[in-house]
């Protein structure tokens, strides 16, 4: 069991300056893992440790033997380009390199010398996804979001009769994952606007993104087999930012009855950094459920997943156009809410995803859904915000959006922060729309 331990004290500092900037996402605190390389440099992508503005090369710091036992065991786990083995290698391995990595990376350590060597500025480095993705599945987590969007489609019955009873998931499409930082082309499939006799091809003119966290999946189960609520930690890595893109018109046209295909498939962004479960532990909050509503079947309910089933993650979306970029304005939010009001928990997604025998794998990522607020300013899409494109927003520079235009710049920012503890964050997931290529 992940309990608060050494690595949580707000007290600590690191002999890395930038670490200890009230607000960095990457305090000693925090140390989550990501895949880079030095930009326009010769060589491969590694294993990194974000620690403030610096990236701390795990690769190199094997080679300096400065570890042993299980930290060992995890840095032989990091020379690879991709966190794939140690997500396999298990949670104790995860909490004794993380709780070395922390003591090396301390004021007064004295590893400093054969540690600082390692690092690199985060300015000089590109990155490239965290693990090789198997298998992805997105949930519909979200009850606001679920009853919002209904509402727009069906006003006297916005929430299926099972919403309330089973969290909902699709399976996604693993091989159109992408990192932070990259564009896509502006989707284009079978469009079947209201008023038209049948549909037509062409660009979806109705691009829209959605805020939600990534889970990724540590070691498997084996097929046949479940994984128990409350042994959910053992098999979560850590978590990321996700920005789930959709094309509504296509999605309109398709998605009956068997559900989202290519209005998802085209392009899935996620953040270059890993967040470790055992880093968000702080932030960890009771899970309620509305006492009117059905309760949850005993496979997916625990009174330790009452007690602190919900991590509280600020999450916020905001755009830039080429407009506001070509005058340097500063980005617009657009919402900002916290996955705390997700209806169903993280712990509940993978139990569930497990429950009739199905098998995760290391490095499979699950997507929570869009995250919406109790309010319309929390929402996290253009589909809520707008009402289905009936309310333009109006953004500071003379702009209007109903859905996204050719050259706009979504960027996801998601943190947690506590009185008593440090903030830590996720870093954010960037991604720029350009033209359809028809």
């Amino acid at each position: 069991m992940l309990t608060l331990n050494e690595t949580h004290d707000p007290q600590l500092k690191s002999w890395v300056s930038s670490a200890n900037e009230p607000d960095t996402d990457f305090p000693i605190q925090n140390l989550p893992f990501g895949v880079f390389r030095r930009r326009q440099a010769a060589e491969g992508f590694r294993i990194g440790v974000a620690i403030g503005d610096q990236i701390l090369d795990l690769r190199a710091l094997r080679g300096a033997q400065v570890f042993d036992g299980g930290a060992q065991i995890g840095l032989d786990a990091c020379q690879g380009n991709t966190l794939n083995a140690l997500m396999a290698a298990g949670v104790d391995i995860w909490t004794t390199l993380r709780l070395a990595l922390s003591r090396a990376l301390r004021e007064g350590s004295s590893l400093r010398p054969q540690l600082e060597p390692l690092l690199v500025p985060q300015s000089e480095a590109e990155y490239a996804l965290p693990a090789t993705i198997g298998d992805y599945t997105d949930f519909y987590a979200s009850i606001h979001h679920a009853t919002t969007v209904g509402k727009q489609f069906r006003p006297d019955n916005p929430l299926m009769p099972n919403y309330k009873w089973v969290p909902i998931g699709y399976h996604g499409r693993a091989s159109s994952v992408v990192v932070s930082g990259e564009s896509f082309p502006r989707p284009c499939g079978q469009l079947k606007p209201k008023d038209a006799d049948q549909p037509s091809f062409g660009a979806s003119q109705r691009l829209d993104y959605e805020a939600e966290m990534g889970i990724f999946i540590g070691p498997g189960n084996a097929l046949g087999t479940r994984i128990d609520i409350d042994r959910t930690e053992n098999h979560i890595f850590g978590m990321c930012i996700l920005n789930d893109w959709s094309a509504r018109d296509i999605q309109a046209w398709e998605y009956q009855p068997l559900g989202p295909f290519l209005a998802k498939s085209f392009a899935s962004t996620i953040s270059p950094w890993v967040v470790t479960l055992e880093a968000l532990l702080p932030y960890r909050t009771a899970w309620e459920r509305p006492a009117e509503d059905p309760q949850p079947l005993p496979y997916l309910t625990s009174e330790r997943n009452k007690a602190e089933g919900a991590y509280d993650i600020q999450m916020e979306v905001l755009l830039t156009t080429d407009k506001s970029r070509s005058s340097q304005a500063e980005p617009a939010r657009l919402s900002r809410t916290s996955f705390r009001h997700s209806y169903w928990n993280v712990a509940q997604m993978v139990a569930h995803h497990t429950v009739n025998g199905c098998n995760l794998q290391s490095g499979d990522l699950l997507g929570t859904g869009t995250q919406s607020g109790p309010t319309p300013e929390e929402a996290g899409s253009l589909l809520e915000l707008t009402v289905g494109g009936q309310k333009p927003l109006e953004l500071p520079w003379d702009e209007k959006r109903t859905f996204l235009a050719d050259g706009d710049e979504v960027i996801m920012r998601a943190w947690c922060e506590k009185p008593g503890y440090v903030r830590i964050g996720f870093g954010e997931a960037r991604g720029k729309v350009l033209p359809a290529q028809l």
